[in-house]
């Protein structure tokens, strides 16, 4: 028997038209390493290039196996460009990803390729929510990355979580 007064709880959350879009699904998988240039460098000032020659040639590169490497030169010193060329013709064949710059550099890199592979039409019209909260360090490039690829296509684009959203933008009504 139901008093009258009761009214059924609904979950407008659970019934509404929201999609929700996790970044956190497109974490590149791999160890994340630098690999700094300095510890090549003649009083971390100089590239002998018969020294770094032999370095490349007598190194264990396999040990980047899987890895996402960013390459870079965390001093003040002049290095000629062939030699991060160098290094990348050594761990391309056993890292998963090679790039020039500082993890965050990495971070991007892994997100534009990792998003490029969307397709945004598929939210055309869409009210959809970018989730904020996670467990894994998903970079602001990639959230300022998938507002950029939705726009054009969804209706709305919220942050954060369903029950708790943040609005970011709204077609206006004359260009639906």
């Amino acid at each position: 028997m139901t008093n009258s007064n009761e009214t059924e709880i609904v979950n407008r959350v659970a019934n509404s038209s929201l999609i929700t879009f996790d970044l956190e699904e497109y974490y590149p998988l791999g160890e994340r390493v630098v690999y700094d240039i300095k510890d090549n460098l003649f009083q971390e000032m100089i590239l002998r290039e018969k020294d770094f020659r032999l370095f490349v040639k007598e190194h264990d590169w396999s040990q980047y196996q899987d890895k996402q490497v960013a390459l870079t030169c965390s001093i003040d010193a002049i290095v000629p460009t062939w030699a991060y060329m160098l290094l990348a013709t050594k761990l391309e064949p056993y890292a998963q990803r090679v790039i020039f710059g500082s993890l965050e550099t990495l971070e991007a890199a892994l997100f534009q390729e990792a998003l490029s592979k969307i397709d945004p039409t598929e939210f055309q019209n869409a009210k959809v929510v970018v989730k904020g909260c996670g467990n894994l360090p998903v970079p602001t490039f990639a959230y300022v990355e998938i507002t950029r690829l939705l726009r054009p296509h969804a209706s709305t684009i919220m942050y954060g979580e369903p029950c708790s959203t943040v609005p970011l933008y709204k077609r206006p009504k004359n260009l639906s």
